[in-house]
């Protein structure tokens, strides 16, 4: 609930400006955006006249976001492993190597349509690099109260940009030709480069040894997995995308076919859809206090589902652009809430990879959009592929009946502290199997409440890394229950630990308000030996001396 005396929401929405470093970043990335934009209005005009391929001009699109959902999940990992400043670094040098190329093919007469997609691929490889460690850096430079506010502003931004990128690249291509456009766009490309190098800011370090890159993708896809707030938004985010992308994949058509209009009609539509967009996320406070963002994500849908209606049916320039200004709104209002809702369910040491594999799944929804929607229009029409896409997207506002997005998560997620416990034997870092068991004396009574508290801790055990978790109730003392896992490795339990956040701490308290004579829950350690002949041991006794 908003209190009374909490600021209006403009100044919300502008206080994560007032943070130096993130400032920096925010603004070099929209003058990046405005030069992808013009460069976006460039090559897709460029492809529409140098290819009689329908479907190659619907694979500009899919070019630039295929490679999220191929590198994204990987990137994440990264991003979490390592420094996220440098994973972004690595990203923007792989977007200004692509930008900086195109103008010179264009210069020396080398382009082609398989070209242009290779370099837009290989931008989609630095996107995917940059997007997830620059939005999971949003929450190490900022407080947590202000993700919402830096999410809301990172698209705002970017629609602000919208629209005026794509008029200002219709009127660059109309009046200098394309060579001009990606010059500009490279320039603006080196300006997100330069800030990222001069920015710095602190990240709370591990004291455990960095994961393995397969451990940490797969820590990262079974925590998304059984996360159900960050799951269903995933899924209704990858949907919309499959079906909404039809908008900007087949708008160079729709210009060139049925518009009949050339470059600047085209980037004038385009600004039409970023000021829908634009209008929108100013208002994005004001309608997640009236509506629920199940709601909100509900009605985006249909208003991208009456956009690619009024596309198929209209002839006229100004009936398309005030279209697109409503399929913009739509668009904002989804990627929006659906991102800080990943963002916000994600603690600090998995939000990389929770926000890498929604980004993955939902650009291969957008890439698998352009190429479906560019199929039915090469061999159907153009009006069946927008009447097709508007069926989709109102079964994807239907789909809330059925995966409905949860409210925001409020818990803190932030890091608890936690003393690992005295050991009467020295352990390896490697040393395992570790098993856990956790006693609890449950009154008669309780046993309802702690039963439904099980079930969250189970919940947060598994996701933090707990294998084979079980809960058992002593047959011959029936108050004795046990709660067991395992961990792979000495390392594997320290890191499940220090993963807790104080969110799930919470649930170890209400378990133990739970137990009988306000007693403590027992903890017991144990390391799985095998009995057949060994080379070594991982273990070695502490002297008597230092044991408690």
């Amino acid at each position: 609930m908003r209190r009374e005396d909490s600021p209006p929401f403009a100044a919300t929405t502008l206080m994560p400006l007032q943070n130096p470093v993130f400032r920096s970043i925010w603004t070099a990335t929209q003058i990046s955006s405005l030069g992808w934009l013009v460069q976006s209005v460039a090559i897709g005009w460029l492809m529409a006249t140098i290819s009689a391929s329908d479907l190659m001009v619907a694979l500009v699109q899919a070019a630039s976001t295929l490679p999220a959902f191929f590198l994204s999940i990987l990137a994440g990992a990264i991003a979490d492993s390592f420094s996220r400043r440098g994973v972004m670094l690595a990203g923007h040098c792989l977007i200004a190597l692509a930008s900086t190329t195109l103008p010179l093919a264009v210069g020396l007469g080398f382009v082609s349509p398989w070209l242009i997609l290779g370099l837009g691929f290989l931008a989609g490889c630095g996107f995917a690099l940059n997007d997830p460690a620059w939005h999971a850096s949003v929450g190490d430079i900022l407080e947590k109260r202000e993700i919402p506010a830096a999410v809301t502003l990172m698209s705002v931004g970017y629609n602000i940009v919208r629209s005026v990128g794509p008029a200002l690249g219709g009127v660059i291509l109309a009046l200098l030709g394309p060579l001009a456009a990606f010059a500009l766009a490279a320039l603006s490309d080196l300006v997100p480069l330069s800030a990222v190098l001069r920015a710095k800011w602190q990240v709370r370090s591990s004291p455990l040894p960095r994961e393995r890159m397969a451990t940490a993708i797969h820590d990262g896809m079974r925590f998304t997995a059984i996360s159900s707030e960050i799951r269903v938004a995933i899924v209704r985010a990858t949907l919309f995308g499959l079906s909404s992308i039809s908008i900007l994949a087949l708008l160079p058509l729709l210009v060139r076919d049925q518009l009949a209009g050339g470059p600047l009609v085209y980037g004038v539509l385009l600004a039409g859809f970023g000021t829908g967009a634009f209008v929108a996320g100013i208002g994005n406070g004001y309608l997640r206090r009236i509506a629920t963002q199940e709601r909100l994500v509900t009605l985006a849908s249909v208003a991208c589902a009456t956009c690619c209606l009024l596309l198929a049916l209209t002839s006229s320039v100004t009936v398309a652009a005030i279209a697109l200004a409503i399929g913009g709104a739509g668009w904002v209002v989804t990627w929006t809430g659906t991102d800080v809702c990943v963002q916000l369910a994600s603690p600090r040491w998995v939000v990389g990879r929770t926000l890498s594999i929604y980004y993955a799944l939902t650009y291969g929804g957008m890439a698998a959009g352009s190429w479906i929607w560019g199929a039915v229009a090469q061999n159907y029409s153009l009006t069946w592929a927008l009447e097709g896409a508007a069926v989709a997207l109102l079964l994807v506002a239907a789909a809330g009946k059925v995966l409905p997005i949860r409210l925001w998560e409020e818990s803190d997620q932030g890091a608890a502290d936690f003393i690992p416990p005295e050991l009467a034997l020295t352990l390896r870092p490697r040393s395992g199997p570790i098993v856990v068991k956790v006693e609890y004396s449950i009154p008669e009574p309780n046993i309802e409440a702690f039963l439904r508290c099980m079930r969250e801790r189970r919940r947060v055990q598994t996701r933090a890394g707990a294998r084979n978790w079980t809960l058992q109730r002593n047959l011959q003392k029936p108050t004795l229950w046990t709660e067991t896992f395992r961990t792979p490795t000495w390392t594997d339990y320290l890191r499940l630990n220090h993963r807790l956040t104080l969110a799930d701490r919470e649930v170890a308290e209400r378990l133990a308000a739970l137990q009988a004579d306000g007693s403590s829950p027992h903890l017991a350690l144990s390391i799985e030996r095998s009995t057949s002949p060994a080379s070594g041991s991982e273990v070695q006794p502490v002297p008597f001396a230092s044991r408690p």
